[in-house]
Order: C-alpha cells, then sequence, then structure tokens
C-alpha cells in the first residue's frame, strides 16, 4: 500500500505567519550574532572626526584600544528613543573598562532639538550631528537606527540595523573588551 504525502495548503493567515516569523528571525539574527560574539574578522571602520555637541572632538583614530558602538539615529525615530537608555547604562557601567558610545544624530532640524532629546533623557555618551561624509562612510546608515560595534583594532565586528537590545550589546561589548589588543602589530599591519 502505497501512502501520497501531501503538503498541507496554505491560508493567508498561515503567509502571514511564515511572514512575520521570517521578519523576526531577519530582525533577532544580527542581535544574536553580536550577543554570541560570532563575526568575522571585519573591515576597518572608517575614519572621522566630529564635533560632538558639547564642542568635543571625537577622532576615531584616537579611540583605538577602546571597543567603539557608533550608533545612526534620530529624535523622530521610536526604536532609537527605546534603545538609547540601554546604551547609556552600558556605557556607563563599560566606559572605565575601554567601551565608549558615538551616537550621531541623523536629524535634519536645529541642533536645538537633539540637545533638548540628549538632556531630557540623561544621555552622557558622546552625541554629534552626523556629517553627511560619515553617513556615506558608514554605507548610509540606509535604515534608523543603524549601529556599528568597532573593535579595538578598528574594525567593524557587527553591524545591527534596527533596534540593539540592551543584553545583546552587553554581551557583545563584554567579548570585545575581553578580546586582545595590540596597538603594535596592528601598527605594523598598516
Amino acid at each position: 500500500m502505497r501512502r501520497s504525502f501531501r503538503l498541507p495548503k496554505l491560508t493567508l493567515g498561515g503567509i502571514a505567519w511564515i511572514l512575520a516569523l521570517g521578519f523576526l528571525a531577519f530582525r533577532i539574527y544580527p542581535q544574536l550574532r553580536a550577543a554570541a560574539g560570532i563575526g568575522g574578522a571585519g573591515h576597518e571602520a572608517p575614519a572621522f572626526t566630529v564635533e560632538t555637541l558639547d564642542g568635543e572632538l571625537i577622532d576615531m583614530e584616537a579611540l583605538r584600544g577602546k571597543v567603539v558602538l557608533v550608533n545612526f539615529w534620530a529624535t523622530w525615530c521610536p526604536p532609537c528613543r527605546v534603545e538609547m537608555p540601554g546604551f547609556q547604562r552600558v556605557y556607563e557601567d563599560r566606559r572605565h573598562d575601554g567601551f565608549v558610545v558615538v551616537g550621531l544624530s541623523t536629524d535634519r532640524g536645529s541642533v536645538r532639538s537633539v540637545r533638548a532629546f540628549v538632556q531630557e533623557r540623561g544621555l552622557t555618551f558622546p552625541i554629534a550631528m552626523a556629517p553627511t561624509p560619515v553617513v556615506h562612510a558608514f554605507g548610509g546608515a540606509r535604515a534608523l537606527p543603524t549601529s556599528f560595534l568597532i573593535d579595538r583594532n578598528g574594525l567593524i565586528r557587527q553591524q545591527v540595523t534596527g533596534f540593539f537590545a540592551e543584553p545583546a550589546l552587553r554581551l557583545a561589548v563584554s567579548h570585545l573588551l575581553a578580546e586582545p589588543y595590540d596597538p603594535v602589530g596592528i601598527a605594523e599591519a598598516r
């Protein structure tokens, strides 16, 4: 006796669930990868210098030896607003270990509104307006928020487009801070 196998018929609801699960997996995978410390050797982060809202200069080259989160965001972006407090907590907990957050606002309005946003939320990590050349150097930051986690050697090790959850960031930063840093070897490789 021969049995035949039939695939179940997909309903519109079933297709919607499959699409929703696929989208969720697409969004969660970068988080899981970052949290687990899984990632290739990475490619060199673009060199840039920006002036923070406080008037200080942030130079990517001067941040060698630190783990850096470069985050493109905007005040009008709901996921950006949600992830900022987690960035602040990880920054406060790990900055003395060599972790830096550089927030680059893509707002096109007044700097005053960005300053107000930063003050209202008590953000103390460096924040600057994102110059167009810097946005382009990082591939255009086509969606907000977009975060790049850069290791002590200046290599982009993780990219998370969309909300970057605090637990995933915390684990990713811990992995990168635990890696050895050899400034002599890096200088010779250039």
